[in-house]
Formats: structure tokens, sequence, C-alpha cells
């Protein structure tokens, strides 16, 4: 479950967690849309560089500092397009697409996973 403790609401209760390099690797490819949300862990904070290709379906993007604060996001992230960050991250959480603005995420929130 995730939750916006900032806001007080369960903003995903269907989560996998990608901490091995395989699974961070495939990520969403040739998944099927679902409401299930990843969240992807990293050692320290650290640019993290994504793609959508061999994604079917947009979806929006979390970045969050070793603090879980929402520090950068990314809405509508569109199939087979690419996306670089202005900063550094230790998650990154993606999301079914309009979960920003259907949970009124804003930057600086604090999550819990």
């Amino acid at each position: 479950m995730i939750e916006n403790l900032t806001k007080h609401v369960v903003i995903s209760k269907n989560v996998k967690f990608c901490n091995s390099i395989f699974s961070k690797a495939i990520g969403l490819m040739f998944s099927r849309k679902s409401d299930k949300s990843s969240v992807f862990t990293f050692k320290k904070e650290k640019i993290v560089p994504l793609h959508m290709l061999f994604v079917f379906y947009s979806i929006d993007v979390l970045f969050l500092n070793q603090d879980k604060k929402i520090v950068e996001m990314k809405e509508n992230f569109r199939p087979f397009s690419f996306y670089t960050p202005k900063s550094r991250a230790m998650y990154v959480i993606e999301m079914p697409e309009n979960s920003i603005r259907r949970f009124k995420i804003s930057l600086n929130d604090k999550l819990e996973f």
C-alpha cells in the first residue's frame, strides 16, 4: 500500500516492489494496463532516466528522495518515449495514468509504503 501522509489518503493498494536489477530492467515492458503501482528502490539518490519502450499505455511517475518526499513528477508519460528527471531520487513510483490528478498529489508530499 502507498499512502500520502501529507494528504492522509491511500493512493495505491496494489503495489509491486522492483528491487532486483532484472525487475528494474523489465519494469512495465510488455505488461497490460492495470491499477497496480510499481515502486523502484535504489541504494542512494541518483538521476533515474526512464523509457517507455514496449509499454503500450501512458502512466504517471513520482520521484522521491531518501525521506520519501516527492521531488519531481511526470504526468502522462507516453508509450515509446524517454524522460530524464532534473532531480535525484531514491524511489521511483510508476502509477496508472491520471493518478497524480485524481489523488491531488503535489511536490513535497511525503509518502509511505
